[in-house]
């Protein structure tokens, strides 16, 4: 029972997907973080489900971009959006450390932050709209899946920039050892479905993937001494946004 409340807050929280109301207890809370990933195996599977159809009923390129970049959005409700904006704002204060802490919990926008979305936006357009390889495509939606499952690993194992807050709350009630292990697992076997559709191709965008991980660590370390809630969807956002690259660089040059 425990296993599935786990599964209903971490859907709860992540997606707009409904689910059953009930009352959160701590040790609910221990083993959410397990459960993530599978938040991108939906928009995955959906978006596989879009490009199929987009194909055979010939839909133009237009729509097939529009709908198909609007589908993570539709799933998730834009949380990481809202966190990558954030994050945008604060690194692009080129305050303090406490003060960019402090613009993280600001709720309004700032003007850094709209203008990256918009770059965020085109980017994510334009590259979706040169993914037409079947096996690129469906790199692309585990891509979703493993964005996740990195980021859930960076919760439970980098150091948290502040005391409080959800993301500390959900790292500080997880079950590390237990909830690591799982998302290893998780990612392992992302991994492995993704180099069975094609071996090179599949390693360049898991490369992609690692080297955001990795990239994200260095950054959050220096500009705010940890990792938040809002860059956890920063580096969401820019995970799935750095493999859709990636992919489309490689249909563009194969």
């Amino acid at each position: 029972m425990r296993i599935i409340k786990s599964i209903c807050i971490s859907f709860s929280i992540y997606s707009k997907i409904p689910m059953p109301p009930f009352a959160w207890e701590e040790e609910d809370m221990k083993y959410m973080m397990c459960f993530f990933p599978w938040i991108g195996a939906v928009i995955g599977l959906l978006l596989y489900g879009w490009f199929c159809v987009s194909e055979h009923l010939g839909v133009g390129i237009l729509c097939h971009t529009m709908i198909g970049a609007a589908i993570p959005l539709l799933v998730t409700g834009g949380f990481h959006m809202d966190g990558f904006m954030d994050t945008m704002d604060a690194f692009h204060s080129y305050r303090s450390r406490e003060r960019k802490l402090e613009i993280l919990k600001d709720p309004h926008i700032g003007a850094f932050s709209v203008l990256m979305l918009a770059l965020y936006g085109l980017v994510f357009l334009g590259a979706f709209s040169e993914i037409y390889d079947r096996n690129l495509q469906m790199i692309v939606c585990a891509g979703f899946f493993l964005a996740r499952a990195l980021s859930g690993i960076a919760v439970v194992t980098f150091k948290s920039a502040k005391q409080d807050g959800l993301l500390f709350t959900f790292a500080s009630g997880s079950h590390k050892i237990r909830v690591r292990m799982v998302l290893y697992l998780e990612c392992f076997c992302a991994v492995i479905f993704i180099v069975k559709q094609s071996l090179i191709y599949g390693l360049l965008i898991i490369a992609s993937a690692f080297g955001t991980f990795f990239y994200y660590k260095w950054k959050t370390s220096k500009e705010l001494g940890g990792i938040t809630g809002d860059t956890a969807g920063y580096f969401v956002a820019l995970c799935e946004l750095s493999m859709i690259v990636t992919a489309a660089v490689i249909h563009i040059l194969q």
